[in-house]
């Protein structure tokens, strides 16, 4: 494959399909160097719900998994990310779009299963919903523990720059890199967002 073919690489997708989400830096603004441990300092990056209504028209399926290791620490609490959690799903669906299922790694240890890039959450999902299939599901993060994760589980990945610099391509873990959600979002052929 040429580099030309790699780069303008995009898979055909339709409601067979399942979209994995990274949350913090990816559908809200990550406190960098701290945790998101409340739902009053959870906020939406700009066109974040905008995006995920459209993404919800295309996706059959969009989980979000989310390595959360300030519960692990002692920082915040589980009935907290629950309730995070929870308005996180509600506030999209009063936007018009959805997030089927939430997986949070609480973990602290670097090697839980669980833990991104171990694939724990996505194999969990799986379980939860059968329909998924990993050869034809999009990985969105901001970091490469989220590629690395996608790539093990042999999904097609999207690199978003809101923390790191953009990597140089072709990566071997990055397919796609954007902005943001909604930069990528905007990149998809409006056929393909026919419900």
């Amino acid at each position: 494959m040429t580099k030309m073919n790699l780069l303008e690489q995009k898979p055909d997708i339709d409601r067979s399909w399942t979209l994995f989400l990274d949350r913090d830096g990816v559908i809200n603004i990550e406190s960098v160097g701290s945790y998101i441990t409340s739902w009053k300092e959870f906020q939406f990056h700009d066109g974040a719900k905008d995006a995920i209504k459209a993404l919800s028209k295309m996706f059959g399926r969009i989980v979000v998994v989310s390595n959360q290791r300030g519960v692990g620490r002692g920082i915040m609490t589980m009935d907290a990310l629950w309730e995070i959690s929870a308005n996180l799903r509600d506030a999209v669906a009063e936007h018009g779009g959805r997030i089927d299922k939430v997986y949070n790694c609480t973990a602290v240890n670097d090697d839980d299963h669980n833990r991104k890039p171990n694939v724990g959450m996505g194999m969990q999902a799986q379980e939860d919903i059968p329909e998924i299939e990993f050869r034809k599901s999009v990985m969105v993060g901001n970091s490469m523990s989220d590629m690395e994760f996608g790539k093990r589980l042999n999904m097609h990945t999207v690199f978003l720059t809101t923390k790191h610099d953009p990597v140089e391509l072709p990566n071997d873990l990055v397919d796609e890199q954007y902005g943001s959600l909604q930069a990528w979002s905007n990149t998809l052929e409006p056929a393909e967002m026919i419900s």
